[in-house]
């Protein structure tokens, strides 16, 4: 068995845990992750891939703002743009219900500085003749895009490592415990890290680790329904979404349109998700309904991975409210990928500096009240996911 003594332990390499592992080790700090699996070998890795501002919730506006300023440095800071390109975001309306939900939230956006574009049907259909009659309405940021989830986090480790952070793939967690003013974590393999400071970036299993020091969450784990056609004539640029959530889709200019929808199965004790064929098809049939044209695509290849959701569809980010030393960065609610570049900004600055330049007042652990069960996720959280 060996020991290591560290400043910073992270437990979890998805794109938060990476993410602040890299940030740290540019500001020199001795830091030490922690991952059971593989980097980005679960939501951050699996998703859906679009990078956008459109349509977060209030609180994780300023996150988003940050996160998409690193999106578009990304070659100078980790070597590689991860295929970012910037897209615009699509939000399509259905009904007039829907139009005017586009309407206010333009009107939210504003607030934080996102220039939103609502777009009758009208000018809808002119502009994108390739939309069904069923659009009535949409919202468009010229500003979002879309990225491959599958390279962001092992670059993002990559550059960590070079910065001199110390990254543990299989390196599966079996014991936390308090130590003196510090932590001292055991590995299945029998290794220890020691350390003052302790990030709890586990993803779907963060809870877990917040219950361990007093601080339950309702946390639900899921599988989002992910699918990939064959290459068919590129037309569709923006990254589309909808109002309420249950379909998205973009293509990328070989032809290929990634879409998803709704819940495959998800079991995180055997770390174990599949996608459904019944969903698959049930948001292919949404997505030809918006887009005609994808009648004849053929579905290659489905996928998912394991999700953390919290109640109110946002993250834990913050400081523990029991636990000196203790960081939360977890339940991600399908955002991570997007905003994870800029988590581990925030984290680092939180740890370091005590604070962070980003306001993450609405995001703190306690807003749970030390709720001890899972919760039901909210309709009106799901209709923000894409």
């Amino acid at each position: 068995m060996s020991t290591t003594t560290t400043d910073v332990a992270i437990i979890g390499g998805g794109g938060a845990g990476c993410a602040t592992a890299l940030h740290l080790a540019w500001r020199k700090a001795r830091c030490v992750l922690l991952e059971r699996g593989f980097v980005g070998g679960q939501a951050s890795g699996v998703n859906y891939g679009g990078v956008r501002q459109q349509g977060r919730d209030p609180a994780e506006l300023p996150i988003a703002r940050r996160a998409r300023e690193i999106w578009g440095r990304l070659p100078e800071l980790i070597g590689t743009d991860c295929e970012f390109s910037v897209s615009g975001h699509l939000k399509l309306a259905r009904d007039h219900a829907e139009e005017a939900e586009l309407v206010a939230y333009a009107e939210t956006a504003r607030e934080y500085g996102i220039e939103l574009r609502v777009i009758g049907r009208n000018a809808i259909r002119a502009e994108y003749p390739w939309l069904s009659d069923q659009v009535v309405a949409g919202s468009f940021c010229a500003d979002d895009g879309q990225a491959n989830p599958r390279l962001l986090c092992p670059a993002l480790a990559r550059a960590a490592r070079r910065a001199g952070a110390d990254i543990r793939e299989n390196a599966r967690v079996s014991d936390i415990a308090r130590d003196g003013d510090g932590f001292v974590i055991r590995t299945a393999d029998g290794n220890e890290v020691r350390s003052s400071i302790l990030v709890n970036a586990a993803g779907a299993w963060g809870g877990e680790i917040s219950a361990r020091f007093g601080e339950p969450v309702p946390i639900e784990t899921i599988a989002p329904n992910m699918a990939v056609t064959e290459p068919i004539p590129y037309f569709i640029k923006p990254n589309l979404g909808v109002c309420g959530g249950n379909v998205y889709c973009r293509q990328i200019p070989r032809g290929n349109v990634i879409l998803g929808g709704g819940r495959g199965e998800a079991d995180a004790v055997a770390m174990r998700a599949r996608a459904l064929p019944e969903i698959t098809l049930a948001a292919l049939r949404r997505a030809v309904a918006l887009v005609p044209r994808l009648a004849s695509a053929t579905i290659i290849r489905t996928w998912t991975g394991i999700e953390g959701y919290l109640p109110d569809d946002i993250p834990v980010v913050g400081p523990s409210r029991t636990t000196p030393g203790l960081f939360h960065a977890f339940g991600f609610s399908g955002h991570g990928f997007a905003i994870g570049p800029a988590i581990g900004a925030i984290m680092s600055e939180l740890v370091l500096d005590g604070r962070s330049t980003t306001p993450i007042g609405a995001l703190t652990i306690d807003r749970f009240g030390g709720c001890d069960k899972v919760g039901e996720l909210p309709d009106r959280a799901r209709s923000r996911n894409h």
